[in-house]
């Protein structure tokens, strides 16, 4: 038996993505439905010279794992949306002060405590906008175990290149749902390491000074460089600065290298899109009941696809407007109150064609509710 072909939840092919990308320190605090990953990365780091560390609460963990980056280590915290509104400031903080690290949103039903075992979408807009001020934010999602590997992995090589906090908004039966997952040989994917600055220790380091490509080399902490870190305003040296100028350049930075990048960050699957007349637009486990709907027309010989989205931000607005372009009628398939399809319908051509579906009560959005709200949009059914 071939030990790289494994049969796992989509929270432990989270765990095998962190490993491969170079995860070295996790902290975190159980919460369902993520409590899998901690679980896993308790037995699996300490091996390899990792660190696990259960924290108090969650706001805590995100600190803790801000701290462990900055010191040279990969690093990653798991939660759901009660966890994951604590850490809000601490996002904030890893936005403003650079600092890489992966956060895991395997979201529930909310708001509050909600319905913690059952499966929910409606954490994208706080992924977004959930921390205070202007910035921008890389979130990926994911489908099947395959994917939830792959883009785990890519959550850390974007982390790394542009020292930014990047989530992974997963959902509860992704999250728990088992797969054949084969992981991939060392080397098969790309795993980007932190850029070190080669500035001798006897000259004056620059820890905010971007290269023209967006990168900012680092320098760890215990290191050769003494650097400061803060969650202000601040100049190239790290030192808190308020003059208009640089919090103009510092802001401009801080949204540019990521929002510029849009289509740099996009990931999507085309099912069938390419000639839809009909297309659904989804992602995470509700792109498994749209693909299941796409297929079913398509044995018909009705011309219906799917746009699966792997990455909600930045919004990958150029390619959802062609893709509406080419189609009569859009279909937003979704277990929130429209989150994704505000944002297809701010982006589409003609906003009007475009149609929510979705489901809000803890189920997973079904093949026969896609259909039924088909058949009120195009007028017939399968």
């Amino acid at each position: 038996m071939n030990e790289k072909v494994r049969f796992l939840q989509g929270n432990e092919a989270c765990v095998e993505g962190a490993l491969y990308a170079g995860l070295r320190f996790f902290a975190g605090y159980p919460i369902t439905p993520s409590t899998e990953l901690a679980e896993g990365l308790a037995r699996r780091l300490p091996p390899i010279a990792g660190r696990f560390i259960q924290m108090e609460d969650e706001i805590g963990s995100l600190c803790a794992v801000l701290g462990a980056s900055l010191t040279g280590l990969k690093a990653m915290t798991a939660t759901s949306g009660p966890g994951f509104s604590l850490m809000q400031e601490a996002i904030g903080y890893g936005v403003m002060a650079e600092i890489p690290c992966v956060i895991v949103n395997v979201q529930r039903g909310g708001p509050s405590t909600g319905q913690p075992t059952h499966v929910s979408q409606g954490d994208v807009q706080q992924a977004r906008w959930g921390t205070h001020g202007d910035h921008a934010i890389v979130a990926f999602t994911a489908s099947n175990v395959k994917d939830v590997f792959r883009m785990t992995v890519e959550a850390f090589n974007v982390s790394e290149s542009f020292r930014t906090p990047v989530i992974l908004l997963l959902d509860e039966v992704v999250g728990h749902m088992r797969e054949r997952l084969r992981i991939p040989e060392e080397g098969e994917l790309p795993v980007v390491e932190r850029l070190l600055t080669q500035v001798p220790q006897t000259v004056d380091f620059h820890p905010y000074l971007p290269r023209e490509d967006g990168r900012l080399p680092m320098a760890h902490f215990g290191g050769h460089h003494r650097h400061n870190v803060t969650g202000l305003a601040h100049n190239i040296w790290g030192f808190p600065a308020d003059d208009p100028a640089s919090v103009d350049r510092l802001m401009h930075h801080l949204v540019g290298k990521i929002d510029n990048r849009a289509m740099e960050f996009a990931h999507w699957v085309d099912h069938q899109a390419d000639d839809a007349e009909i297309l659904l637009i989804s992602y995470g486990a509700s792109a498994r009941s749209a693909l299941d709907v796409v297929r079913r027309f398509r044995e018909r010989g009705d011309r219906v696809g799917l746009l699966e989205l792997q990455t909600l931000w930045p919004f990958p607005a150029a390619l959802v407007r062609e893709r509406c372009a080419q189609a009569r009628r859009v279909a937003v398939v979704e277990m929130n109150m429209g989150q994704i399809c505000r944002e297809v319908q701010r982006v589409a051509q003609d906003p009007d064609r475009v149609y929510l579906v979705n489901q809000v009560d803890g189920r997973l959005v079904g093949p026969d509710t896609i259909n039924q709200a088909l058949r009120m949009i195009q007028g017939r059914g399968f």
